[in-house]
This record gives structure tokens, C-alpha cells and sequence, in this order.
């Protein structure tokens, strides 16, 4: 079988046992901050799992991009290493939201396994949870029994707390798991070891295919475990060893999975990859494993950055980049080439990757071409460093770790540049290093979070934000959060007015308020699609209703933002074209940013239809139609825009300004009219292919007009235009070309002046004519001069030193029989006096300069050049 009919024979197989099929959500997690990206197949679901949303069916499957390169889940290390790690992977997944549990879950992974994919039952082991005695759980003995109905006893397996529970993170949706693992070893092998002792010990080819996860309890922050209010099914098949195993192959590389890519990387180096553990070879795997999490990743609306989760995609880009330039000597953009082989293998599964292929080729070639220029700064760098070490001495750990951190190299490129020179690399250094580095990183993003405490049953919140700016709420739990430091609470209520951030748009803030008791309200999100209201402080009473209220000028100012967006994506697509598309957008209160698809700079005349176009609209005061439940269909046959990246339910909610329309959650102003004035304040570039406008509307718009007429107004009056400025301001430019000109001329001549009597001002120091003396002249007539004298005297030294814009400067000029004795020379002359005027400098051995902050170190330097020579 294909992988293509490999995944489908499971959706087909779970559709026939009334399961409905899902897409794959977005790798990248946008409404939860203990996740950044997608790890496993049942994040998508957590709130179905915990009760916080009413699952929209009670049996689902699907096909799940994961990405496992952060948190507890991290196998970045292992991938090209191994043959069965990955950075991004599929899940095949079936799940049960309350519905049926272990018996069917069993049977039916038993049937697939064996009667559809029809995989050896010799070749198969399974394991059950044996218990653990400090969350005061007993063996899954129903889960043994239910196996023997299919299996032999003594290939079932009791399985530690380690491999048979499985939890999500240090709080959340868990329970015990049944694992079924399939032996592929050669029948030779399998007579010589029994492959019942191989099973989760590591082995290559006696692998887990398939984990059936039986969610019973929640795991509180406490360590508690407590029943969930329904039991599900979670399951999850990795696909590329599923494809290994059917395939018959002894790597997940060798599947057509991954042959494509590995084919056309084969052309692009010139190298064959050997199926070997050379370091040719895990370069192949790194770089065929890492440009499906990169690719998937920007077309999921990630981009490489250096926060965050961009930050995370660049590191696995910048990994392949490496491996590929230490050992497939791949020196040149390669990884953008094999975007369009990526797109032509699984495009059909993922049709974002057809639709963001040049985008994403691009991304990656720019960010190649940057990261290449870095790679060989670092060398430079590193042979610098070791230009003087001797065989045997030792690569300070700080350095290597240096080189790590700021120029991408590994620690293995750079021991083995430092083994070509026959010197070591301090390794404990540079663990230490790495390890403080982990321990910051772990500080700056840690999130602490008490179990939530119930004030009044529901799970639910009403956004009523929509129509009301004030309502009556009561409290329906909150918890307590500790990050970097302080200390918060969040509160969720039966209902708000507050709009939570997402798709762009900030968080409210207001007030809750009762009986005078006032809490501030200082932001709001939606978290697992709860939305948690962020005090710094609790109300002094609890079970009572509070009347909430947003901050109405904050709201008026973000909701006039948000809808100016819309009406920039419509004008953008209008005017340049509709290849452009929303790459990310924020909205708040002081401005909004915009980025979108193009190709190159936008020209000034452009931005200014631009600008005016939306005004135009803004103008034409058109009003706002919203569809608050529309079926997602329907809305797409209206030409309705999705936000980049943004996952969307069967209903949603569509913002339509005249031709305007796009689904969108936010807040939007009633009529275009409301957003007053429209003003972009720059245009520039984020990424490739990416670029990103900045503008102001209404009030801050109008501030902004306001400050550039004062300032036009005290231009006119210290240049004196009464009506034409440029033309005012143009004769002053030239006036100035006019009298830079004469006095460049008077500099030159006064230089020359200079010249004629220099050597009067020469003293004999050590055999040598020494000149040292300040000379206030402009630089470049400084070096005239002294190419001057190099030319026309022998046996000379001369150092002139001058004061520019508040700034020291020193110039040293050796004449060229000087330099070739060997007797000194200019850089050595510099590196010593630069000290007195706390700067540095250099430059060729018959002229230098150096610069610094210290006017009243000029004479000491100059001082110090007789003392110097003299020595």
C-alpha cells in the first residue's frame, strides 16, 4: 500500500464504524499558553476531554499534524539520529467524546490491524497499565481481559506508569493506555531474541505503532486525579511507522513518505544517502524530516522569527542548514528546492501547502541565504579565536557556546573544525553554559497555575460583548497564576462583555464592581476556548453578581482599528492585486498592523491610492452587515476571507463593510463612518514575500496631522517661506551645497598650508622624523595630507589628531620604508594611543585611525607616540 492508501484505509475503516472524519487543526496553538504548537493528536479536542465545550460529535477521526520540538514532548534531538523520531508528524487518530470505550476500541484496532492491513499477529505484542501505587490505581485488568479474546497471554504486557499512562502535560486530560507494538525484525533474529523482551526497550525494528488512550481522569495542579464528568477514547497511530511497518521497510526513511524528498535532496548534493548512521546520512533524515515541520509551519501562519514559536521554527530550519552545509557540502540556498516536492507529496492531504507553496518557498530561501551569512561570520569568527592556539590546548566552553548561541553552530561542527586543527573543545563548558541558558529560558516563560476553584456550577461563558458594553455576570470559578515573577488571577463568568484576545485583536480591560468593591479587569483571553478574565486582585465577596464593564474608550478606539483592517485588505487586494493575503494582523488601541502577501516594496505613489482608497470608503459610510451563525459553507460561497492560520468551526461569524467580507470574531464599528480618518504611518518588510503596514485611525490620526502641521509651521518660520516650503527649502539645500563647497576648498588649502611647513613641527626620535600634533581639519583632508608626506618623505612618522561632532580622532601615517625595515608600523602605533582617547581603531601597516568618546585624551595620545617610538 501506498501512504496515501494507507491513510485512507483508516479514515475509510472509522468512517464505516460511524465515525465523522475532521481536518487536521493548525500545528501552531494560538489560544493556549501551555502550548505552542500541536504535540499530540488530541490537543484540538482538550476542551471536549475536559467539559469546557459540548463535543460537536460523539465519534471522530482524522489524520493530525503534531510538532514536537518543545516542552515535555521533544524529540529534536533523536530525529536523523534514529529512524523512527520526528519533529513533525501524522497522528492517526480515532476518539470517543463520551461514547464507547475500551471494548470497542480494542476489537476495532485489532480488526484494522490485522484483517485490513493484515499485519502478521505473530508479529505482534500488546501492553496494559499495571498500576501505580502512588495515585492509588490498580492494574487495567479489564483492559488484559478484553485482549485475550485476540491475544495470547504471555504476548500482553504489563507496562509502567511511564509507558502505559499517558498525560498530556503536569495538569490535564489523562488516564491509562493500551499499546499494541509489532516486531519487523528478520524471522533469524526473532528465533535468536523473543521479541517480548525488546518491547519498549529502544529497538529500531520492535516498535509502538498505535497507543489507545482511555481518558478517565484530570490531573489537577495538586497531583490529584480526579473523573472526568465522561470517559473518552483517544487514540493515536504515528502514520510514517505505520507506513514503515506495511511497507516493509526497516526505517520510516525508506517509505515513500519521505523517498521523494531524499531523491531530489540526492540530485541537489550529488551524494547518496546510504541508510547508514555516516553523518552524510542523518544529515538526509534532519533535512528531509525538518522541511515538512518548517513548511507545515508557515503554512499554518508561523513564521520564523526570534520570539516565541517563530523562534522554534527558525532553530529547526537553521538545524537542517547546518547538516547539510557540514556534510553534504551544501554551501547554497537548497531547502527552498524542495518545498515543491513536499507540495506535490502531500498536497492532496494538505492543500495549504499548494496554496502557500511560493510563500513558503520563499520564507525558507531567504531565511537560508541569512543563516548561510551567519554560518560563515562564525567561522571567521572561530578561526580568528584559534589562529594562535597551539596542538593540545583547549577551546574555552564560553566560546563554543558563543558560536552556539549566536551563529548557529553545533557543538559537534565546532569540535570537528577544532579536531582539524589538533585542539580540544572544553565540553563541560559548554554543557554548563547550555544548561543556564535552559534554566533563563525556563524562567522567562514559566506558568505556574493553581487548580481552579468552583464558586457557582456552569462551564460555559455567553459573550455578549457583541451588543453590550456593561452587564450583570456572576462568578463561575478562578484560579490563581503565577508567571515571571507576579502573581494574577483569572476569573470566568456565566458571562461578559469582554472581548477576549484572538484573531488580531487585543483583550479587554474594564472594571467588575460591587457595592463600591472595584476590581481592575487588565486584559482578557480566551484559553482552551474559555475566557478568563486577568486581575491582579479577587473581589472581596465572591458569590454575588458584580456588574461588569469594559473600558469604553479603549474598545471605541480598537473596534475603530479592527474594522479599518478589513477595509486595508480590501483596498490592498483591490489595488495591487489578489495575491495578497492577511499574514497576521494586531489591533489595539493605539494603532493597527497589517501583514499580507507581496512581493516587493510598495511604491510611495502607491501607498498613497492606498491610504486614500480607504478613506474613500471610510467615507462612503457603509454599514455593517453580520452574519453572527453562519454555516462556514455558505459564508466561503459569499467570497468570505479567513485570517491566516486561523482554525474555524461549521458556524461562524462574518464581517461584510460593502464588498468587504471576511470571517471575523472581533469587534467592528456600526457604520465605516465611525472610523473618522484613515492614516498609514510606514510600510516595511517582515519576511520574504511578506510585508507589513502600519497605520493610526480616528482620534490618534488626527493627533498625528495635528503635530506634523506645528511642525511644518515651525519649519516655515525658521526658513521664512511664507507660502512655497519645498521651494524654500530647496534654496536652503543649496545654499548649503554652495558653502560646503568654499569651505572644502579653504580646508584644502589650509591642509596644503599645513603640508608646506610640516616638517618644521617634525622632532628626531629613535633615527626617525616624528610629527604629533592636532590639526582640526575635516577627516578625509587629514588623509590627504599624510598620503601626502608618505609620498614625499622618507623616515617619517606622523600622527595627526582632531575633534569632529564631539568626537576624537587619530590618524597615523608610516612611511613606506619605515614599514619595510620592520621598525614599526601604523596599527601597532594606533592600538596603543586609542586607549587614551577610549576608542579603538586600525588599518594597514603605512596608515590607520581610530575613533572615540575622550576630546581630552587627544593630547595625551599624541604625548604618548615620542615615549612609544622611543621604546
Amino acid at each position: 500500500m501506498t501512504s496515501s492508501q494507507i491513510r485512507s484505509a483508516f479514515l475509510d475503516y472509522f468512517a464505516s464504524k460511524g465515525h465523522t472524519i475532521v481536518p487536521s487543526a493548525p500545528i501552531v496553538v494560538k489560544n493556549d499558553p501551555t502550548l505552542m504548537f500541536i504535540n499530540a493528536g488530541m490537543n484540538p479536542f482538550k476542551d471536549w476531554f475536559l467539559g469546557n465545550e459540548k463535543p460537536k460529535y460523539p465519534r471522530v477521526a482524522n489524520s493530525q499534524k503534531c510538532l514536537r520540538v518543545s516542552g515535555k514532548h521533544n524529540d529534536l534531538e533523536e530525529v536523523g539520529v534514529d529512524t523512527y523520531h520526528h519533529t513533525l508528524f501524522e497522528m492517526l487518530g480515532n476518539w470517543s467524546f463520551g461514547d464507547y470505550f475500551k471494548k470497542e476500541a480494542i476489537g476495532w484496532a485489532w480488526d484494522l490491524l490485522t484483517e485490513v492491513y493484515k499485519i502478521d499477529k505473530n508479529r505482534l505484542y500488546v501492553t496494559v497499565f499495571g498500576g501505580d501505587a502512588n495515585d492509588g490505581l490498580e492494574p487495567d485488568h479489564e483492559a488484559l481481559e478484553l485482549w485475550k479474546s485476540f491475544i495470547a497471554e504471555d504476548r500482553i504486557l504489563f507496562g509502567s506508569k511511564k509507558d502505559n499512562f499517558w498525560e498530556m502535560g503536569d495538569t490535564g486530560p489523562c488516564g491509562p493506555c493500551t499499546e499494541i507494538h509489532v516486531d519487523i525484525r528478520s524471522d533469524e533474529e526473532r528465533a535468536k531474541v523473543d521479541g517480548k523482551s525488546l518491547v519498549n526497550n529502544d529497538h529500531p525494528q520492535v516498535i509502538e505503532v498505535w497507543n489507545n488512550v482511555f481518558m478517565q481522569f484530570n490531573r489537577m495542579a495538586s497531583g490529584e486525579l480526579r473523573e472526568l464528568p465522561a470517559k473518552h477514547v483517544d487514540t493515536g497511530m504515528g502514520f510514517e511507522r505505520l507506513c514503515m511497518v506495511l511497507q516493509a521497510k526497516q526505517s520510516n526513511y525508506d517509505t515513500d513518505v519521505f523517498a521523494s524528498t531524499l531523491s531530489a535532496l540526492e540530485k541537489l548534493s550529488g551524494k547518496t544517502y546510504g541508510r547508514t548512521q555516516s553523518k552524510a546520512d542523518i544529515a538526509f533524515r534532519v533535512i528531509a524530516d525538518h522541511i515538512r515541520a518548517v513548511s507545515f509551519a508557515i503554512a499554518d501562519g508561523q513564521l520564523p522569527s526570534n520570539t516565541g514559536a517563530g523562534y522554534v521554527i527558525r532553530r529547526i530550519l537553521r538545524r537542517a542548514v547546518r547538516y547539510g552545509y557540514s556534510f553534504l557540502d551544501l554551501n547554497q540556498p537548497f531547502i527552498c528546492e524542495l518545498v515543491a516536492v513536499l507540495a506535490h507529496q502531500m498536497g492532496h492531504q494538505f492543500p495549504e501547502l499548494v496554496s502557500q507553496q511560493e510563500l513558503i518557498r520563499k520564507v525558507i530561501a531567504e531565511e537560508e541565504e541569512s543563516f548561510l551569512r551567519t554560518l560563515d561570520s562564525g567561522i571567521k569568527r572561530f578561526e580568528a579565536q584559534t589562529k594562535d592556539m597551539q596542538a593540545g590546548q583547549t577551546i574555552e566552553g564560553q566560546f563554543a557556546f558563543l558560536l552556539y548561541d549566536t551563529f548557529g553552530f553545533p557543538i559537534d561542527l565546532t569540535d570537528l573544525m577544532a579536531r582539524e586543527k589538533g585542539i580540544g573543545v572544553d565540553m563541560d563548558g559548554f554543557q554548563k553554559c547550555l544548561e543556564e541558558q535552559k534554566n533563563r529560558s525556563r524562567k522567562a516563560t514559566e506558568l505556574t497555575t493553581d487548580d481552579w476553584q468552583v464558586v457557582n456550577p456552569g462551564d460555559h461563558t455567553d459573550f455578549v460583548g457583541y451588543d453590550a458594553q456593561s452587564t450583570q455576570v456572576k462568578l463561575l470559578r478562578y484560579r490563581r497564576v503565577s508567571s515571571k515573577g507576579s502573581t494574577f488571577y483569572q476569573l470566568v463568568f456565566d458571562k461578559t462583555p469582554f472581548y477576549p484576545e484572538g484573531g488580531g485583536q487585543i483583550g479587554d480591560s474594564g472594571v467588575l464592581e460591587y457595592q463600591g468593591d472595584k476590581v481592575l479587569i487588565f486584559d482578557t483571553k480566551k484559553e482552551n476556548n474559555l475566557i478568563t478574565h486577568l486581575s491582579k486582585t479577587l473581589p472581596a465577596e465572591l458569590n454575588v453578581l458584580f456588574e461588569a464593564t469594559v473600558d469604553t474608550s479603549k474598545r471605541t478606539h480598537t473596534t475603530g482599528n479592527h474594522s479599518a483592517t478589513h477595509l486595508l485588505h480590501f483596498a490592498l487586494r483591490e489595488l495591487l492585486g489578489t495575491h495578497v493575503e492577511q499574514r497576521g494582523s494586531l489591533v489595539n488601541d493605539n494603532y493597527l498592523r497589517f501583514d499580507f502577501s507581496h512581493f516587493e516594496k510598495i511604491k510611495a505613489q502607491d501607498l498613497k491610492k492606498i491610504e486614500s482608497r480607504v478613506n474613500e470608503l471610510v467615507r462612503q459610510n457603509l454599514r455593517l452587515n453580520e452574519h453572527r451563525q453562519l454555516p462556514i459553507e455558505q459564508a466561503k460561497s459569499m467570497g468570505a476571507m479567513a485570517l491566516f492560520g486561523e482554525k474555524y468551526g461549521d458556524v461562524v461569524r462574518v464581517i461584510q463593510f460593502g464588498e468587504s467580507v471576511e470571517l471575523c470574531g472581533g469587534t467592528h464599528v456600526a457604520a465605516t463612518g465611525q472610523i473618522g480618518l484613515f492614516k498609514i504611518t510606514s510600510e516595511s518588510a517582515v519576511a520574504a514575500g511578506v510585508r507589513r503596514i502600519e497605520a493610526i485611525t480616528g482620534l490618534a490620526a488626527e493627533q498625528y496631522i495635528s503635530q506634523l502641521e506645528a511642525e511644518i509651521g515651525e519649519v516655515k518660520e525658521l526658513v521664512k517661506a511664507q507660502k512655497d516650503l519645498p521651494e524654500a527649502i530647496k534654496q536652503l539645500i543649496e545654499q548649503q551645497q554652495k558653502l560646503a563647497k568654499e569651505l572644502e576648498k579653504i580646508n584644502k588649502q589650509r591642509a596644503m598650508a599645513w603640508k608646506e611647513t610640516a616638517l618644521q613641527h617634525a622632532t628626531a626620535v629613535g633615527g626617525l622624523q616624528v610629527i604629533a600634533e592636532q590639526l582640526d581639519l575635516p577627516a578625509d583632508s587629514i588623509k590627504d595630507v599624510l598620503f601626502a608626506l608618505r609620498s614625499e618623505h622618507p623616515n617619517l612618522v606622523a600622527v595627526l589628531g582632531s575633534s569632529q561632532d564631539g568626537k576624537a580622532l587619530l590618524s597615523v601615517m608610516v612611511s613606506d620604508d619605515v614599514v619595510a625595515a620592520g621598525r614599526t608600523n601604523a596599527n601597532q602605533i594606533i592600538k596603543e594611543i586609542a586607549k587614551e582617547i577610549g576608542g579603538g581603531g586600525g588599518g594597514q601597516p603605512f596608515y590607520a585611525t581610530a575613533g572615540g568618546k575622550d576630546i581630552s585624551g587627544l593630547s595625551r595620545a599624541l604625548s604618548k607616540v615620542k615615549d612609544i617610538l622611543a621604546n
